[in-house]
């Protein structure tokens, strides 16, 4: 029974004594969160550094805050994005580099004896994982192209005879070739027959009008001849 007891005892301190790790990639933004009760506490003072919490204060010292505002930052880099009236006070290291790798500590100073809130918490950075592009001319494998490939055969649809001339009949030779058939070529015919039909019988109705206008204008001309003279 005492094992036992030992045993989760041991387990609990090295739960407890264990430091959050944070990974952070090369180039990139890194958020090492801290925050606190607001509904108990209001304005507290808090402090970040490198290195452990230690007994007072914060050991290397890169960000301070005190009444409210910032009173100390060690590099531009080193912002509050979060917002710290409502208890959020992450540190975001901005474009983190290997140098940055390591333990963090936050302090947060809470009125009372031993009442300081400390988060260690353990940095590791590591290279940006690469991104491929995706582009329309990226190459397929053999074995992806079969895949999309159809399987079926392809299907043939039976055209009539009617319906083959008309779809011939819509290109140009088509068109060429529609005139040519007996039954437009008989069409043209009567249709460039029929005006010279027309005006060949014009001309003869004419020159027979004429004909028949001669002969009586020499009928009657006999006739006046043939009359006696008093």
């Amino acid at each position: 029974m005492r094992g036992l007891s030992y045993f989760f005892l041991s387990a609990l301190i090295h739960v407890s004594s264990g430091t959050p790790k944070v990974i952070g990639y090369v180039g990139r933004d890194v958020i090492l969160p801290c925050s606190y009760d607001t509904q108990h506490h209001d304005d507290l003072s808090f402090c970040w550094g490198q290195g452990k919490v230690p007994v007072s204060k914060c050991s290397n010292t890169v960000l301070s805050f005190l009444d409210g505002a910032v009173s100390f930052r060690l590099s531009p880099r080193y912002q509050l994005l979060g917002h710290t009236a409502a208890g959020e006070l992450s540190l975001t290291i901005l474009n983190a580099q290997r140098s940055d790798a390591g333990v963090y500590g936050c302090r947060v100073e809470i009125p009372g004896l031993f009442n300081d809130q400390k988060v260690n918490i353990k940095l590791i950075m590591e290279e940006a994982p690469v991104e491929q592009p995706v582009t329309q001319n990226s190459t397929i494998s053999a074995d992806r192209v079969e895949e999309t490939l159809p399987t079926s055969t392809p299907e043939y649809v039976e055209v009539d005879e009617r319906t083959l001339e008309m779809i011939q009949s819509v290109t140009p030779e088509g068109n060429f070739k529609a005139l040519l058939r007996v039954e437009n070529v008989s069409r043209m015919a009567a249709i460039l027959f029929f005006p010279l039909i027309i005006i060949l019988v014009f001309i003869f109705r004419r020159s027979f009008v004429s004909r028949g206008t001669r002969a009586n204008t020499s009928a009657a001309e006999n006739i006046y001849e043939s009359i006696p003279m008093h």
